[in-house]
């Protein structure tokens, strides 16, 4: 039977000289899966991101990734989208989706030019001719075009509007399998609610709750977003 645990943390911390980011998280995630990161800002939601990418490495504790430590094998499948725009602002859409499709052997250059075409985005145009939101749109594309094992989101969906919000989720909802996770940090929780599975809250880098969406509604009677004002008192 094939084991469904696809990211442990194992008493990981993250310590930088002003602050601990992380501290001691122990945390076990399964394969199909939409999860949300939740936690207000300085919490430990982007540093958790960076440690299961590989950008960062912790203090103390181990992350693996279908059962391997944090390298190469796991940025193999590994798809991550970080919160700020990383793109050459001169390189045209089409030759990005190129690079990718030479540096990652899991890319599928087919699924990025039709959700391209899906959001009117031409594959000539540079990135510098571009607004904000549509950058942040063809980077979503090119993470969601990987068909890999998790996908790591640092607020995906922050600088576009809400059709194009509408449509991302449904791209993130249609292009995984049920073999690989999705972990979205946001603070839009009201607008990603629907697409959640299972939602972790951070605090001052300690996991405080971590539950299925289904329990919460059921045994709390709210809403993720009701009970995430009431824990941090938004």
């Amino acid at each position: 039977m094939e084991n469904r645990v696809l990211l442990e943390c194992k008493g990981v911390t993250k310590n930088y000289p002003s602050k601990m980011a992380l501290n001691f998280l122990n945390l076990t995630i399964e394969r199909g899966r939409i999860i949300g990161l939740l936690g207000p800002n300085g919490s430990g939601k982007t540093t958790l991101i960076k440690l299961i990418s590989g950008i960062l490495t912790p203090s103390s504790g181990v992350i693996t990734v279908n059962g391997n430590p944090i390298g190469i094998e796991t940025k193999k499948v590994v798809s991550y989208l970080p919160e700020r725009t990383y793109l050459n602002s001169w390189m045209k859409v089409r030759d990005i989706i190129a690079f990718f499709k030479d540096f990652y052997q899991n890319f599928n250059e087919h699924k990025a030019y039709d959700m391209l075409k899906r959001l009117n985005i031409n594959p000539n145009d540079r990135l510098k001719t571009m607004s904000k939101g549509t950058k942040e749109k063809v980077q979503l594309i090119l993470v969601m075009s990987r068909d890999a094992d998790l996908y790591l989101l640092d607020e995906p969906i922050g600088g576009v509007d809400p059709a194009a919000r509408d449509y991302i989720l449904d791209t993130i909802l249609s292009n995984y399998n049920e073999n690989a996770t999705v972990i979205i940090s946001t603070h839009l929780i009201y607008d990603i609610e629907r697409v959640l599975d299972d939602v972790l809250f951070l605090q001052n880098g300690s996991l405080v709750m971590a539950s299925s969406v289904d329990e919460i509604r059921e045994q709390q009677g709210k809403s993720v977003d009701e009970l995430f004002r009431e824990v941090f008192r938004c």
